[in-house]
């Protein structure tokens, strides 16, 4: 797999983890009845999936450049 490729799935990994984690601090934060936290929590782990998933289209396209039909 191309080094570009490869990067751009670390990258939409490392976006998925910190998804993840808000998504946990958000349902802490709303169980304790702190909505303005859970919400600011929410929000920021909405952002990272939308970045896991452009660095997700980018590795497509890096292996279409290098593997696909020429």
């Amino acid at each position: 797999m191309s080094k570009k490729a490869a990067e751009r799935h670390r990258k939409a990994s490392e976006h998925l983890t910190h998804t993840a984690q808000h998504h946990g601090e958000a349902a802490k934060h709303h169980e304790a009845g702190h909505h303005e936290k859970a919400a600011h929590h929410a929000h920021t782990a909405r952002a990272h999936a939308i970045h896991a998933r452009g660095h997700a289209e980018e590795a497509t396209v890096a292996h279409s450049e290098e593997y696909g039909k020429k």
